[in-house]
């Protein structure tokens, strides 16, 4: 199998990936490079924890390092891998496909893509169960972890490979990407792993805490929609937004066998009071989604996000290789979604909400100290990033000679509320237009 130098020249880095057609010639199935290879993911559920560990570190011996190549030339697959992932924190290993689901994704599925630390591989199971389509999931292990911290990364590993044994959904349908690293949330960088590593052409980016109607069309929703949407959005410049809703009293989002199943038991359960818009204290998160329309709509009903804010952060259904990569700057809580949506929206596509969708937050305790810093951190990342996003898009589409096309209309108007931006417009403009 072999891989195309294209993708070191126009995508150096995973977020740097402006369109489709770079990764289009990435074959989802590249990073498995020798049949050698197959066979250690087959038996990394029966080996031990501390041989994959230092497998995946590079603390083993060479002869066991996977390679990649290009025709006579050889590259380890972690340096590949590291140069993918280098704007995350480092040092960050990986090992894709640590497990590969028994059942091949179809193309036209939607790859649930998401991300689990050790303290949520149950809630991973109970979504496994319900969601029926494939899953690509990116599990952190905290390595090296605090001294005398418990549980080790030995045992935070062993208990993944005895969920993977014990759970049929996760072994048929889902693969599993090891990622190992001292930094316990690197969201950013996970979310990019597990929506690369998917194998279908469409990912659902969600996190795992949050649960779909069990009878979500994973396999055929594209089918449902109008011709020139579905078109647009294996284009990349269309994204399906799920909006997203939870529990007014933490304790009744516990339990996600009592969620409502299809949207008119939510609405009953809207109506009454018990369930609202996700994080309704912070608006600008999901409130473009506008759920007063969405309460209102018919069924089969797909209308578009007419009004957005930089601030936006929706569950979405997306072209895995479409444009927008999440930064991977951004650690812990605070503007790390809602940069991965900020991306996606420069790089022209529009959110479309599914009418007859949803996904609801299973309750679960938050850090809210580390959220508190975490977010003061992340606040002034993100000023920054806005800023560095715009001009990096804006750029690239004058030399493309696409300003004036109606790819850069997100990027042109949403770029020029920035005060130091503005005025670098013009002179763009100027120079390639």
């Amino acid at each position: 199998m072999a891989y195309t130098t294209t993708f070191l020249l126009l995508c150096p880095f995973v977020r740097d990936c402006p369109s489709a057609l770079s990764l289009r010639r990435i074959s989802p199935h590249l990073l498995v490079t020798r049949p050698a290879r197959a066979h250690t993911h087959v038996s990394a559920l029966y080996e031990a924890p501390s041989a994959v560990l230092a497998r995946v570190t590079g603390n083993s011996s060479a002869a066991n390092s996977p390679t990649l190549q290009w025709g006579t030339a050889t590259l380890s697959e972690q340096l590949f891998l590291s140069k993918a992932f280098a704007d995350a924190l480092q040092p960050l290993h990986a090992q894709p496909y640590f497990h590969r689901a028994l059942n091949v994704p179809a193309q036209h599925d939607i790859t649930l893509a998401t991300l689990v630390t050790p303290d949520r591989y149950a809630v991973l199971a109970r979504l496994a169960e319900r969601y029926k389509g494939p899953l690509s999931v990116a599990v952190h292990i905290t390595h090296p972890a605090p001294l005398g911290s418990r549980p080790t990364a030995e045992e935070q590993l062993a208990a993944l490979q005895d969920l993977i044994k014990s759970s049929r959904a996760l072994r048929e349908r889902a693969d599993i990407h090891l990622l190992v690293s001292p930094f316990p949330r690197a969201l950013n960088a996970w979310r990019n792993a597990a929506r690369l590593f998917a194998r279908s052409q469409l990912v659902l980016l969600l996190d795992a805490d949050f649960v779909p109607p069990p009878a979500f069309p994973a396999s055929s929703l594209l089918s449902t929609l109008d011709p020139t949407l579905a078109q647009r959005v294996t284009e990349g410049t269309a994204a399906l937004v799920l909006p997203a809703f939870e529990y007014t009293l933490q304790s009744d989002g516990a339990d996600a066998s009592k969620f409502p199943k299809a949207k008119s038991e939510l609405m009953k359960e809207v109506k009454k009071g018990k369930i609202s818009m996700f994080h309704k204290t912070w608006a600008p998160g999901h409130n473009c989604t506008d759920y007063d329309r969405y309460g209102k709509a018919k069924t089969g009903e797909v209308y578009e996000v007419t009004t957005y804010t930089s601030a936006y952060e929706p569950y979405v259904i997306v072209a895995r290789d479409a444009g927008g990569w999440c930064d991977e700057r951004f650690t812990g809580y605070g503007g790390n979604k809602a940069a991965c949506l900020y991306e996606l929206h420069l790089s022209g596509a529009t959110f479309f909400v599914l009418a007859d969708q949803f996904v609801i937050h299973q309750s679960h305790a938050y850090e809210e100290q580390a959220r508190k810093s975490e977010r003061k951190y992340n606040r002034k990342i993100y000023a920054d990033f806005r800023e560095e996003a715009c001009l990096r898009h804006v750029r690239a589409l004058g030399a493309e000679g696409m300003l004036s096309s109606p790819r850069a209309q997100n990027a042109m108007r949403e770029c020029s509320k920035l005060r130091g931006v503005r005025a670098l417009l013009g002179q763009l403009e100027a120079t390639y237009m």
